[in-house]
């Protein structure tokens, strides 16, 4: 699993310009809860998960999970 600090910097990133309450309303979550996870303070419960990368259109393994590189077999 990402850290908290690169998992906060992607959402504020994905947030863009829109406000947090804004942003948290559409997820279905608290406008606090949300600036939590922005400043790596939390890391969200798995339901959140699901509901920040539906709000994203992003899956969330690529939002909070490093990818897992796979070996071809010879």
């Amino acid at each position: 699993m990402k850290s908290r600090a690169e998992i906060g910097k992607e959402l504020r990133k994905l947030r863009g310009d829109k406000s947090l309450q804004f942003t948290a309303d559409g997820m279905g979550i608290t406008k606090s809860a949300l600036a939590m996870y922005e400043r790596g303070e939390r890391v969200p419960r798995d339901e959140v998960k699901v509901k920040i990368a539906d709000y994203y259109g992003v899956s969330v393994e690529e939002l909070f999970y490093y990818p897992i590189e796979h070996k071809m077999c010879s």
